[in-house]
């Protein structure tokens, strides 16, 4: 046995309980317990061969990141659960300079591994530690993503002022204010995570989780909330991963054999059953500083790119984290290793380079990392791309918001699109264009590890690799209700990829005179809605365009999220493959997440695409409908599009929100090619009718619509308004029909 492995297994036995003085002397020694395994699978196909805490982030293992953030915060005891792939990790402290002890330059006294054998989920092993007696006192509990540069002197000082103070307090989340910051991590979020704090004492009373997928887009309060003289309710938190601890904290994971997840089971649960259990946990709020999970691909992609950023700093490339690195600041905002040759015609800008990799002559890697001993051919085109070690990219090839795992090859001529996952050792041919839908995912491994047959379909004649089946992880229940969709699939891709498609520039807007539009504010007056573009307008965006080229990136972020959504939707309602709209609408929210856009964006965009289709099936090669017949077709004929409209696209009962749809349509109905005045019109009198029937709309919102100036600024609206007359005249009848009918009623009783 290796002196590695012996000190694994030796670990992994409990100790007996020391003596009362020694407990008191450790209670001086700061402790961190890292969870090295997430018991996911969102970084699946890699992580099938090599453990998440040791995939590259900027070319530094990530677990690197983790552990420098305890030691700058004077931790001396490590003890790291493994789980999958824990030989492979206990190889690399072991052969650390930096974190084995025994190296005599590390920062911890000691690093201990711990394994539990049948460990399914956090609180497998978290009830596994507490029955090993390991911990003597408080201790950092931190997952093994965790890239963080603050400071926890003030938490730690007041979660033991805390614990002094009353013993039930037993744990301080370390939680980080999103405020204004521009780095991605902050903005880029899939679940929510909603915590409801007593202001004056940090104190958590509640915690709940929200996504976007969700039916019901509420939180409901505990009604023992309203006891309390004040609390705050906010979403407006980074969970960065990071709790203090005390041994109690082992102690209740023990006692509630369901917890599985530290917030969604664990959190929730101790809140929520106080009464019985006493126990207090509080929150330590950053301003400032950098804090964040690479916990899903997403993540990762955000966090890289803040690295590039240097939101990071100190663990930026040049900083040198690992012990042979040796890269050094280069112009256009890159930071290159020693060693790397590139071509005097070949283009880098705002990328990481590692140790002996080329460029040949013509090559544009931007926004990219690669890793070292990669050879990237003549005419290469990398962008926003993770190009991990010894790879190769043939003349030619581009590559497209895609990672590429270790020893990859890429022929020549091949297009690697967005959203591309290639894993380890895969071959991909001479001139092979990758499918767009669904984003490949390519590995030698099949799910159970086992080796995968070629599928030369996929990867070209002489390649090796087969499609890699997507899982999305169980670390959101989904429920029972079919209509609900899973929101852990929006963690399952890199990017958010749309198929290919063949939408003119012409038959449909990229919302030129849209973009702009963002009314944020459903409390808006009833006088007016806000101009596009005008100095009302509120763009959650707007925080971070400090100048003019700020403005311009958002601006384009504006529109790049309008394009690919309205063509995304469109594309989905065409569809004859599929009757459910569960994936358009999968998409459409990571686009909304992935673009921060606010729900005016999501509104125009929605509009435009119903619109757009709608308008498609009144031409003779999409069938010749009338206008009714195409109205009802474009919103009934895939399952949940109604579901969609009503809870995405309008989202409100509000008239002036409902108005506001009806807007969009109408200024959508304008800029269709070849759809004049008067069609137009009485397309949308359908439309707006359908909507009506179908309950999206209340007579209300449509006649608040109706009678705002805007329906009516310009002759071509105006046209398009006026075909409308009949179906208003019918709704103010129908108004006034039942408003007769209730005073009947009232003057029987």
């Amino acid at each position: 046995m290796s002196k590695q492995a012996s000190k694994g297994a030796a670990a992994g036995k409990a100790k007996k309980p020391t003596k009362a003085g020694a407990e008191e002397k450790r209670e001086d020694v700061l402790q961190a317990v890292v969870l090295a395994d997430s018991f996911q699978d969102r970084f699946r196909p890699f992580s099938l061969e090599k453990p998440r805490c040791l995939l590259p982030l900027a070319n530094v293992p990530l677990i690197e990141y983790t552990l420098e953030f305890l030691a700058s915060n004077g931790v001396q005891d490590v003890f790291i659960y493994c789980g999958a792939h824990s030989e492979v990790i206990e190889d690399y402290i072991h052969n650390s300079m930096r974190w084995n002890p025994a190296h005599g330059i590390s920062p911890f006294a000691s690093v201990e591994f711990i394994r539990v054998s049948d460990a399914t989920s956090t609180g497998d092993f978290l009830r596994d530690l507490d029955g090993r007696n390991l911990i003597s006192g408080d201790f950092i509990l931190v997952h093994g993503d965790v890239v963080a540069n603050v400071s926890l002197d003030a938490a730690l000082a007041k979660h033991r002022a805390r614990r002094e103070a009353n013993r039930d307090a037993c744990m301080t989340m370390v939680l980080r204010e999103i405020g204004d910051q521009p780095h991605r991590a902050a903005r880029t979020r899939v679940i929510t995570p909603v915590f409801v704090v007593e202001p004056s004492t940090g104190r958590c009373l509640q915690y709940e989780e929200m996504h976007p997928l969700q039916s019901d887009p509420y939180t409901i309060l505990d009604p023992a909330i309203f006891s309390y003289p004040e609390f705050e309710v906010r979403s407006d938190l980074i969970d960065c991963g990071i709790d203090i601890c005390t041994p109690e904290v082992l102690a209740l994971w023990s006692e509630s054999f369901d917890y599985e997840l530290p917030r969604k089971n664990f959190l929730h649960g101790v809140l929520k059953d106080f009464e019985l259990n006493g126990k207090v946990i509080y929150t330590e709020i950053l301003e400032d500083g950098y804090a964040a999970r690479a916990n899903t691909l997403r993540m990762y992609d955000c966090i890289s790119k803040d690295i590039l950023g240097r939101w990071t700093f100190p663990y930026v490339p040049d900083s040198n984290m690992v012990h042979d690195q040796a890269y050094k600041r280069a112009r256009e905002g890159s930071c290159i290793e020693e060693g790397v040759k590139l071509a005097k015609d070949s283009k880098v800008t705002k990328s990481v380079i590692g140790r002996r990799s080329t460029a040949g002559a013509g090559a544009t890697i931007a926004r990219s990392i690669i890793g070292r001993r990669c050879k990237i051919g003549k005419n290469v085109k990398i962008e926003n791309s993770y190009i991990w070690d010894d790879t190769t990219v043939g003349d030619g090839s581009s590559i497209v918001n895609s990672i590429l795992a270790d020893s990859v090859i890429i022929g020549k001529d091949c297009i690697i699109p967005e959203g591309s996952l290639i894993s380890y050792g895969v071959h991909i041919s001479d001139g092979t264009h990758l499918p767009t839908t669904p984003a490949s995912r390519i590995s030698l491994l099949t799910q159970d590890g086992k080796l995968a047959s070629t599928d030369t379909s996929l990867v070209g004649k002489s390649g090796s690799g087969a499609f890699y089946k997507e899982t999305i992880g169980d670390d959101i229940d989904s429920d029972d209700d079919d209509d609900e969709v899973d929101p852990s699939a929006l963690d399952g891709s890199l990017f958010y990829t749309h198929p290919t498609l063949n939408i003119s520039s012409e038959s449909i807007s990229t919302l030129a005179s849209h973009s702009s539009f963002d009314s944020d504010d459903e409390d808006q007056p009833t006088s007016g809605f806000l101009q596009p573009g005008s100095s009302n307008t509120r763009n959650r965006l707007s925080s971070f365009a400090s100048n003019d080229s700020e403005a311009a990136a958002a601006a384009e972020k504006s529109d790049a999220f309008h394009g690919d959504a309205v063509h995304g939707l469109v594309d989905a309602l065409r569809n004859a493959d599929s009757d459910d709209f569960d994936s358009a609408k999968l998409e459409f929210m990571g686009l909304r997440l992935a673009n921060d856009a606010s729900d005016g964006m999501m509104r125009w965009a929605i509009a435009e695409a119903f619109v757009s289709r709608a308008s498609e099936l009144l031409s003779p090669e999409n069938g010749g409908l009338d206008s009714k017949k195409a109205a009802e077709a474009a919103f009934t004929e895939k399952k949940g599009a109604v579901k969609f409209i009503k809870e995405v696209g309008v989202g409100s009962e509000k008239e002036t929100v409902q108005a506001e749809f009806a807007l969009a349509m109408q200024k959508s109905l304008l800029d269709v090619k070849g759809l004049e005045g008067s069609k137009a019109g009485r397309l949308l009198a359908a439309m707006l009718q359908q909507l009506y029937i179908l309950d999206v709309l209340e007579e209300e919102g449509i006649l608040e619509w109706w009678g705002n100036s805007r329906a009516a600024e310009t002759e071509s609206l105006r046209v398009v308004r006026g075909e409308c007359r009949d179906l208003i005249k019918w709704l103010e009848e129908a108004e006034e029909e039942e408003s007769e009918d209730e005073s009947e009623a009232e003057d029987s009783d």
